[in-house]
């Protein structure tokens, strides 16, 4: 069976100057435990004919198309032919494909593409992770330093562009045991890490994973996991199970009794695991009048401290606390404790008590009402409605003289008056059909008469 190569191609445009004869020939790419990475020349390397899969990693500038790969017999293969093609899987990504060929053909191929400088084909050996154990006593608010390394046949792989790709995760898995207050509580994601020189990191480039991380999960029984997953690579370092305790630190405080006293702040240590004499303490106060102070309490050979807050009357106090010192089996360590709150109560003035006897009930109120204010009461009301009616008839006659311009006329109808002249419009009638019956006819003058006679 022929045996499988992982080949990582960190690619890069090589600038070359000079004629054909001048350019080195392309070396083939093997794996024989002493040299794990060739130069790119001019964009070609050569495949053996004995490797039976490949996966070659290059790096083009930010946002650039994916390069496209040349095969000895000029066709090519392209990033979507992937979805057609079983024998190739291709990732593009940002800045890098990474392209698995199966199979692929012997003799040189080329990339084409926006191929960054300086890169190397490197052959992936046996790829391993190392990173330090964690500490076996730990609490929770502690910060932790860890370090790791990503090797390729037990040395440093030195090509910086595959670094900037690989990053170091730490998790911690809970063992669900039901006697520790993890119990259920699943996968927490601690930390990511990069080669790059910047949060924790000591130096970029390196080789060397390190950063620092605060243990601010639930405490209990956990397993610690610091992995390497990417497209090229999958190594996972599965350590020894540790219980992460409670802080060793009890605070409690005394409020002040008087106006002129301080509040007292203790802070109990825990022998059985830290050096009480090593404890060093620092913080700040935030008083309820938005004033803040900071403040350092020295290492002392006792199990506790104790810290005096100015009393700003009442409201909220919140106390931040940051702890350095040594535990028990002499490592050193730096936690950053929850932030301690307690509150004054706003005091609450006396009132004197009430005789029972000078109380009147809203029964009696009624009862020894007089009766004049009353009627006062009720003449208040009538003169306030007279008032508004008189307010909005004066209105209503401003309105119709001043904006309306009209005469104030009063059209009073009486019932005699009617009767009247509905007398005389009947004996009008009467006369009018008198003169009709005498044949008389005269127009709006009154000066023509009909007399004409009969035949009768």
């Amino acid at each position: 069976m022929k045996t499988m190569y992982f080949v990582t191609a960190l690619c890069a445009a090589s600038l070359f100057t000079g004629n054909a004869y001048g350019v080195k020939q392309v070396e083939v790419l093997k794996r024989d435990g002493h040299q794990n990475e060739i130069p790119l020349l001019d964009n070609r390397f050569r495949i053996d004919s004995k490797i039976d899969e490949i996966t070659l990693l290059f790096f083009r500038k930010s946002g650039a198309p994916a390069v496209i790969l040349v095969r000895p017999d000029g066709s090519k293969y392209f990033a979507t032919d992937s979805v057609k093609n079983p024998n190739l899987d291709w990732f593009d990504e940002l800045s890098y494909d990474l392209v698995t060929i199966k199979k692929p053909m012997a003799g040189p191929w080329q990339v084409i593409g926006s191929i960054l400088p300086d890169s190397r084909i490197v052959v992936l050996g046996e790829i391993s992770l190392e990173a330090e154990p964690l500490p076996s006593m730990l609490f929770r608010g502690e910060t932790i330093k860890i370090t790791g390394k990503i090797l390729n046949d037990g040395e440093p792989i030195n090509t910086n562009l595959f670094r900037d790709v690989v990053s170091l995760n730490v998790d911690f898995v809970s063992t669900n045991n039901e006697n520790f207050a993890n119990f259920g509580a699943g996968i927490q994601e601690v930390a990511e890490f990069k080669d790059d020189g910047r949060g924790f990191d000591e130096r970029p480039k390196d080789g060397v994973f390190t950063g620092e991380f605060t243990l601010d999960f639930p405490a209990g029984e956990w397993t610690p996991e610091l992995y390497v997953a990417t497209p090229l690579l999958q190594r996972r370092i599965v350590q020894n199970t540790i219980e992460v305790h409670e802080p060793p630190f009890v605070t409690e405080v005394a409020l002040a009794e008087q106006d002129t006293d301080e509040h007292l702040l203790t802070i109990n240590i825990d022998p059985s695991i830290v050096k009480p004499e090593t404890v060093i303490i620092q913080g700040k106060i935030y008083y309820p009048n938005n004033e803040e102070q900071m403040f350092t309490i020295d290492a002392a050979a006792k199990d506790s401290r104790q810290l005096s807050v100015k009393n700003y009357d009442w409201g909220r106090y919140s106390v931040e606390l940051s702890v350095f010192g040594t535990n028990i089996n002499g490592r050193e360590f730096m936690a950053t404790l929850p932030t301690y709150k307690f509150e004054v109560e706003r005091p609450i003035e006396a009132v004197p008590e009430i005789d029972p006897a000078t109380i009147i009930t809203p029964d009696k109120m009624i009862e020894s009402e007089p009766v004049e204010e009353k009627m006062a009461i009720s003449t208040i009301i009538s003169l306030i409605v007279g008032c508004n009616t008189l307010i909005l008839l004066l209105g209503w006659l401003l309105i119709r003289i001043f904006v309306q311009k009209k005469p104030i006329k009063f059209k009073v109808k009486l019932p005699f008056l009617k009767k009247k002249k509905t007398s005389e419009g009947e004996v009008a009638d009467t006369e009018k059909n008198q003169v009709g019956k005498n044949g008389s006819k005269n127009d709006r003058s009154g000066e023509i008469l009909n007399l004409s006679m009969t035949d009768d």
